[in-house]
């Protein structure tokens, strides 16, 4: 072809490959933007007490004469070596009675809406009322237990120190144990990363705190308590009882036992989280003994979500920041705290039998 005088082609020129576009990696939201200003509060550390109460009240919540048979306390029910509930699906009370519902905490209960999984009562006061005379918790009656109380002469003098004249009354005992309940704060690690330590927290609790909020557990785990701000129905998304077995006892209507509007059935307060890993069984049934399947089934009924494992690892990782210490001094020396004597037995019995559910306990 050169013969024949054509010119040489010129080779085309390579068009340069274009470089890839970087992927930008946003950084995640800082964690305390997630969690903002509004959803928490950390428990107060400048609480008045009146000591001379506390001390009182502190061994009249261990003190057996409160109830019909003096076999139990308040403490039966309200472990405080088991996060102020109890190892069991359902109380046992006098005459070995088994109620029909689970033992909340009593620990940090002061900062709860309304007491009792239905409400029923307004504050510590009516909450502690409660107990002593129903038939199938302490069963106790207020003449006796004060005649008894009023043998015992260092408990006078001791009430008569804080009381005056008269100390040994319904009022004064309901008094001193309320004061003593006001003590039992135990602000946690978490606590102290609300107060900005930002270091209070490791980094698996603050993925599961990240979680906790982005998942949707705030919507009714919120405020000082991480809970008992508000009531909520049991099953919102998915039916839980339908997934418990299909059964529904009495307790399981909660606060429709208070007020018999339909709209309230099945409505429970909010429980706190705070100490939750030291007080399982969970649910107000006790039917859910770990916290990792309690968690996987709140998602589930409440959230409609079902988590992976690593999910409910970082949750039940921050689930343990909210655990604190009790004061010093929380349980009298040598009184122990009736755990021992707990039959943990009695968890692997979900519910109780329609017929012990007619008078709810707590």
């Amino acid at each position: 072809m050169v013969g024949c005088g054509s010119e040489p082609t010129e080779p085309a020129a390579e068009t340069p490959e274009e470089a890839p576009e970087e992927t930008v990696v946003e950084a995640p939201t800082p964690l305390r933007e997630v969690v903002g200003e509004e959803l928490f509060e950390a428990l107060p550390t400048d609480v008045e007490l009146d000591a001379a109460k506390v001390l009182l009240g502190r061994g009249l919540f261990h003190d057996r004469r409160l109830s019909g048979d003096e076999t139990v306390a308040c403490s039966t029910c309200h472990m405080l070596s088991h996060g102020g509930a109890e190892p069991r699906a359902t109380s046992v009370g006098i005459q070995g009675q088994t109620g029909p519902i689970n033992s909340p905490t009593v620990i940090n209960a002061e900062h709860n809406f309304r007491q009792f999984w239905d409400g029923r009562a307004a504050d510590l006061l009516e909450q502690a009322a409660g107990p002593v005379t129903n038939p199938i918790e302490m069963g106790g009656e207020w003449p006796t237990i004060l005649e008894r109380l009023g043998e015992d002469e260092a408990l006078v003098t001791q009430m008569q120190a804080t009381y005056g004249d008269d100390p040994v009354t319904q009022a004064n005992v309901l008094d001193a144990i309320v004061e003593y309940e006001r003590s039992l704060s135990t602000p946690s690690d978490f606590d102290r990363w609300l107060g900005g330590d930002d270091d209070a927290l490791d980094e698996q609790e603050q993925r599961g705190l990240r979680a906790f909020v982005e998942i949707g557990c705030t919507t009714c785990h919120r405020g000082r308590n991480v809970g008992g701000t508000m009531y909520q129905r049991m099953g919102l998304v998915q039916n839980y009882f339908e997934r418990r077995g299909g059964r529904v006892t009495e307790a399981d209507l909660g606060r429709f036992n208070v007020t018999e509007d339909a709209a309230d059935r099945h409505m429970f307060k909010v429980p706190t989280l705070r100490n939750i890993t030291e007080t399982g069984p969970y649910f107000h049934d006790g039917s859910e003994a770990e916290l990792s399947g309690a968690v996987r089934t709140m998602a589930l009924v409440q959230l409609g979500q079902e988590l992976d494992d690593e999910q409910v690892g970082d949750l039940v990782s921050f689930l343990g920041a909210l655990s604190g210490e009790l004061p010093d001094g929380a349980v009298p020396p040598g009184a122990g705290d009736d755990a021992d004597e707990a039959d943990e037995s009695e968890g692997d019995e979900g519910e109780a039998d329609e017929g012990e559910a007619e008078t709810p306990a707590e």
